[in-house]
């Protein structure tokens, strides 16, 4: 692996030009291995996290400090269970397309956010052929809650100008791995 950290895939440069300021190999090598060994099943053991420590090359209390160091520099967001949500009845996913005049993207992408059925809400760019510019991901029982949602985010947004896309075929999901 080369030494110039501006050679290194998009989330390393991240690492280093970032607020978390992460200038040294070494530093940015044991957090690979870290965000490798957590990016995989916890081991289903009494104390996983010692487990993790010992292939992570540290003690049970040097990782669970790096993982706290690494939340509080926003490089971990969370922990938390991936969920098989068909299984649990959510079978419904409509992506929601909006047009939002840009100088109002901010104040109603934050609105959309605080719908707990809203799972992402992104602003990306439009294009002649597409003029929606933000965009959530509406997750529920049927078509016809997620349709519900959508009404009542128009609502409280006041946009108007909004299809929603429904899922017909998944053809990949897993989770991401970054190293």
């Amino acid at each position: 692996m080369p030494n110039n950290l501006w050679a290194q895939p998009t989330l390393q440069n991240h690492l280093y030009k970032s607020r978390y300021c992460i200038t040294n190999m070494s530093d940015q090598n044991k957090i690979q291995k870290i965000v490798r060994e957590l990016q995989a099943d916890l081991p289903l053991t009494s104390y996983p996290f010692k487990e993790i420590a010992q292939r992570c090359d540290m003690t049970e209390d040097e990782l669970l400090e790096a993982i706290k160091n690494l939340q509080e520099k926003g490089i971990i967001r969370r922990f938390g269970a991936v969920v098989r949500h068909q299984r649990m009845g959510i079978t419904a996913n409509g992506m929601g397309v909006w047009i939002v005049p840009p100088e109002d993207a901010g104040r109603v992408g934050k609105i959309m956010a605080t719908f707990r059925e809203v799972s992402h809400c992104y602003q990306r760019p439009t294009f002649p052929d597409w003029p929606y510019n933000l965009f959530t991901m509406i997750h529920s029982s049927t078509v016809a809650e997620c349709e519900d949602v959508a009404a009542r985010i128009s609502e409280a947004t006041g946009i108007k100008d909004y299809k929603l896309l429904f899922s017909s075929r998944e053809f990949k999901k897993v989770s991401m791995v970054y190293f």
